[in-house]
């Protein structure tokens, strides 16, 4: 579409002085350049920052919203960060996902409907950064290879694979991980997978459904993806859609031509067979099962082990790394209103990284951490959703 982009050009990115500190933020996605912005902010005011560098593998800012048809691997041979397709529209309505320092309105020039298409939240992202002047901090074509830290020094290495003929390595005071969890999928398999006369793929690999137009298609899931993905194969003619779940339903009203089922138990040739004892024939199967925490840069004992919940594991105020405050993760928990939430915890990390935050006692923010996880742990229905609103506010 004719985005009809406004922004306003930065100021020059002249030399600033900075505290002596170096930051490093690994990803130049949403909750990366929340990052650069909230320190952006602070060099406005005349304040000292750390030398910040962000390091992104793709060679355009945006995260997942940055399309790429590829899948599989990319034109380096590295997994394939994205996992947005084609037609992707936002989920969530525009007002509950606004930048609070940068509207849509602002952005756009003009007001633009609530549930906007990738394309239109991908440019607009990009806008806030330009506006900024933030796009300098980053390395594109950037990927890190491996994240050590000294306890002799108190610094971190980072070593990065450029465009270059070799690695380089930098130090820095303190790392952001702001690379996401939604770039590597989760991928069962059930008796059968091997010997499957059709597709089958993970919600990662779809970019269009068009592909799947007067097909038989089984979706395993029951969350985001699976509803989603779903319409999408409606809207481009698919023939028929089987939906089956592990734990529960999804709670809709489908159309004529999709079934619900329990879960597959396994696969002979093209049918495929349920919990309930019913089988049906599939031109293709598509995971929509979620993902897992990832992160093959980070040596073993800086790196974030969790599964997608509200309250992470190994993180006190669900930024800073259990056994070492100046490493801090950005948006790592299961996820609603993203970009807010990003911003927060992007101005959070900021001010203890300068020292504006005084930080409790390690053993206070293990039993705060620890009554978080037993309450999400007590959690029933729709309390679920209330407290995941909550956190995030």
């Amino acid at each position: 579409p004719n985005l009809h982009t406004r922004i306003r050009r930065p100021r020059s990115m002249a030399s600033v002085a900075t505290n002596g500190k170096r930051l490093c933020v690994i990803g130049a996605g949403p909750s990366g350049t929340a990052q650069l912005r909230s320190f952006k902010t602070l060099q406005d005011q005349g304040v000292a920052i750390p030398q910040i560098v962000c390091f992104e593998k793709q060679a355009e800012l945006g995260g997942l919203w940055n399309y790429n048809w590829r899948t599989g691997l990319n034109a380096k041979g590295e997994p394939v960060h994205g996992s947005m397709y084609r037609y992707l529209w936002s989920n969530g309505p525009k007002e509950a996902l606004e930048f609070a320092d940068y509207g849509f309105e602002e952005h756009f020039g003009h007001a633009i409907p609530s549930y906007p298409p990738r394309e239109v939240l991908f440019d607009y992202i990009k806008g806030r950064v330009e506006k900024a002047g933030v796009r300098p901090w980053i390395r594109f074509n950037s990927t890190v290879r491996r994240v050590t830290y000294s306890e002799e020094t108190k610094l971190f290495t980072v070593v990065v694979e450029t465009d270059g003929p070799s690695e380089i390595s930098e130090t820095f005071d303190h790392v952001v991980v702001a690379s996401g969890h939604f770039s590597t999928p989760f991928v069962p398999s059930f008796p059968g997978f091997e010997k499957f006369e059709g597709r089958i793929m993970h919600a990662h690999d779809f970019r269009d459904a068009v592909e799947f137009r007067g097909k038989d298609v089984l979706i395993i899931g029951s969350s985001y993806s699976a509803e989603d993905i779903s319409s999408q194969l409606y809207k481009y003619g698919v023939n028929h859609v089987t939906l089956c779940y592990r734990s529960a339903p999804m709670p809709f009203s489908w159309p004529d031509n999709f079934d619900v089922r329990p879960l597959i138990t396994h696969v002979n040739k093209d049918t495929c067979y349920f919990k309930d004892g019913t089988s049906k024939r599939m031109d293709a199967i598509i995971l929509c099962t979620g993902y897992i925490h990832h992160f093959p840069f980070m040596e073993d004992k800086l790196k974030l082990k969790t599964q997608n919940r509200l309250v992470p594991a190994m993180l006190h105020k669900g930024i800073l790394f259990k056994d070492n405050h100046n490493l801090m993760y950005l948006g790592m928990q299961d996820q609603w209103f993203t970009f807010n939430m990003f911003d927060i915890q992007a101005w959070y990390a900021r001010d203890v990284v300068m020292g504006r935050i005084t930080l409790s006692p390690v053993q206070d923010l293990e039993n705060e951490y620890n009554a978080l996880r037993a309450k999400e742990d007590s959690l029933e229905g729709d309390e679920v959703k209330f407290y995941k609103h909550k956190l995030q506010i």
